[in-house]
């Protein structure tokens, strides 16, 4: 391969000022688009020696035939202009989003003569308003019957509504009490243009105003003995409150916010959106993104926005985000141009906010596990990303049996190592394993002692049980009519061994294969950092697509790997030093438990001295002097 691109443009071809590039193939297609403060410092990224690129950015440019890139006055236009340019285009390696469902909106129809308020997913109605996402359409409905009993505005249909301007006669929903537009023949088109602003403002987050302003009449109506009058506006405040007790007040009443929780790994993202308006959440949306360019935590926030309000109607004067993006500052320029007012993009650093972003990212951390594990859960994914991995990975055969191996270590101590397998692309875990790995140089040797061991049971003579069909019980000898049943524990060997890590822990595993004279299973690594997948004796990875479902197979194995090693060291060290600790005379499990806690960690137990560990609750000066004395000692 050549280390130096074809249609590189010449030194000093590229300008310095702001503006948006585009990578397009040998057809003519829009590759990538990207924006740049100065074009020609950030497209020298792309064009450095392609052995130091990132290997999805890699494949990106050795996939273009060609760059070109337009010169804009300000960063702002940049802005702009790279998000059009994305939507027209629709780059497969820019970021793609994907909304989890769609969801239910309530909207409002101002561009109508008499506007309605109307329960629908279709974000296109020209004019119109729209408050939401709900989770629910029944959750939608809800609100608006309690709405309008506070400002009565019209529900019925367009049909309706002209059928009865021109009758004269009240529409149906206007005579039963559920519409109350010009068509109910109560209201003017002006008057009723004036209630549907109030809803507007209240649904925007106003709602003081409007509790102070009808507990106002109500008293004053039942001052003037006009208690009629205020029983109504008594069940319209109570109408209110049933409405805001739905979301609780998460930040100050007065406080207009959209805030976005963010997931990711290297090649897909989570976004939890709260719309909170009025310091409630007003609605949550969820969106899930694929990667496929490496792009930083700032940059896929940018993204994010960019998507969110690149057409948005409603935007907040404060967006809190985890991380503040490079550009911040042309992005809340651009977002005021939206608004018309000043917007302010900010990090949830303490408080309500901070906490309320916790709960955010923590939505996101589940939606995207959720996300990965429908795909390779569903039969159909499952099938391709075994058909996938055949193909990548040269093997004859799907691999129906998958064994994924993971070293776990504290600083080079306590060594242990996990086994688990995936068959037909689920998981087996009544046949998961773990090993102890007492002596080792390094994460290699462990790999290789541990496939050694695991490979030694596939020479082993057949290990069976010889089941009486009438008992179903075991017996020790064949009764002739018995059945012979192997053993479950090691019984199949696996059509592929994953291992986590890159190019030294794959050569580790292939020689275990070899030494047991098992060629026959293939066997690939991969690498967390980059998400690439070594095979033994390749100097280069292989790159699986972003949208691959036989990446987020691997990637399931290697996070359950993982979790397993993790889970199996933890419970090893908790036995260990409950086993010393129980050795010394006078220590129970309650003080284990306390002395624990206290100092957080086994290596703080270890250094604290006497004094210190004689400050634990019933520890005294004997028993803390006896409890330094053991572990110093061991």
């Amino acid at each position: 391969m050549a280390d130096v691109l074809p249609y590189k443009p010449r030194p000093g071809e590229i300008p310095t000022d702001p503006g948006v590039y585009r990578f397009r193939d040998a057809s003519g297609r829009v590759l990538y688009v990207g924006k740049a403060k100065n074009l020609r410092q950030r497209l020298s990224n792309y064009f450095a020696p392609l052995r130091t690129l990132h290997e999805r950015t890699r494949r990106m440019v050795t996939t273009a035939a060609s760059v070109e890139w337009t010169v804009v006055p300000t960063d702002v236009d940049s802005l702009q202009l790279e998000y059009m340019w994305i939507k027209e285009f629709d780059p497969p390696f820019n970021v793609r989003y994907k909304d989890d469902k769609s969801y239910p909106f309530m909207a409002v129809t101002l561009a109508d003569e008499a506007p309605r308020v109307i329960v629908t997913r279709n974000r296109r109605i020209p004019g119109a308003r729209y408050f939401g996402p709900f989770p629910k359409v029944w959750a939608v409905h809800e609100t608006i019957d309690l709405m309008i009993k506070v400002f009565p505005i019209r529900t019925c249909s367009d049909s309706s509504y002209r059928r009865a301007m021109q009758t004269g006669r009240p529409c149906f929903p206007g005579q039963i009490g559920k519409c109350g537009g010009p068509c109910s023949m109560t209201v003017t088109i002006e008057e009723h243009r004036a209630m549907v602003d109030d809803f507007v403002a209240f649904m925007a987050g106003g709602d003081e105003r409007f509790t102070r302003d009808l507990t106002k009449r109500m008293l004053a109506a039942s001052a003037a003995m006009d208690y009629e009058a205020a029983a109504k506006y008594r069940d319209k405040l109570s109408a209110i409150e049933a409405v805001l007790g739905k979301s609780a007040l998460v930040l100050p009443s007065d406080e207009d916010a959209d805030l976005f929780g963010i997931a990711e790994d290297e090649l897909a993202a989570a976004v939890q959106h709260f719309v909170i308006r009025g310091g409630r959440v007003r609605g949550v949306r969820a969106l899930t993104i694929e990667k496929e360019i490496d792009i930083s935590s700032g940059e896929l926030v940018e993204q994010v926005l960019q998507q969110a309000y690149g057409e948005a109607q409603d935007v907040p004067r404060r967006i809190l985000v985890p991380t503040l993006p490079e550009d911040a500052v042309e992005l809340e320029l651009w977002l005021r141009e939206r608004r018309g007012k000043k917007v302010e993009i900010a990090v949830a650093q303490r408080g309500q906010r901070a906490d309320l972003m916790r709960t955010a990212t923590l939505n996101a951390q589940q939606a995207l596990i959720r996300y990965k594990t429908r795909r390779t859960t569903d039969y159909v994914a499952r099938t391709q990303a075994l058909t996938d991995l055949q193909e990548a990975l040269g093997m004859t055969e799907a691999p129906l049996r998958i064994e994924c191996f993971d070293i776990s270590h504290l600083g080079g101590t306590n060594v242990v190592a996990s086994m688990v397998v995936f068959e037909d692309g689920l998981p087996r875990k009544d046949q998961y394993r773990s090993f102890n790995i007492a002596e080792t140089t390094d994460d290699t040797d462990s790999m290789y002692q541990v496939l050694r061991r695991r490979l030694a049971h596939l020479d082993r003579p057949e290990e069976i049980e010889v089941i009486d069909p009438t008992t179903d019980e075991i017996v020790g000898e064949d009764l002739g009519e018995a059945t012979v049943r192997r053993k479950p524990r090691f019984a199949y060997p696996p059509q592929l061994l994953l291992v986590d890590g890159g190019k030294p822990q794959v050569e580790a595993a292939a020689r275990a294969l070899r030494d047991a004279g098992h060629t026959e299973i293939a066997v690939c690594g991969i690498a967390k950092r980059l998400e690439e997948v070594w095979l033994p004796g390749e100097d280069f990875p292989v790159i699986l697509p972003r949208t691959s479902e036989a990446l987020y197979l691997l990637q399931r194995l290697r996070d359950e790997a993982h979790r397993f090693a993790i889970t199996h060291q933890r419970k090893k060290r908790r036995n260990d030093i409950g086993s010393i600790l129980s050795e010394v005379p006078g220590l129970g499990a309650s003080r284990i438990k306390v002395l624990l806690k206290h100092f957080g960690s086994v290596t703080a137990l270890r250094a604290a001295e006497p004094g210190e560990i004689e400050q634990v609750q019933g520890i005294g000066p004997v028993l803390a002097q006896n409890i330094h004395t053991h572990l110093s000692t061991r």
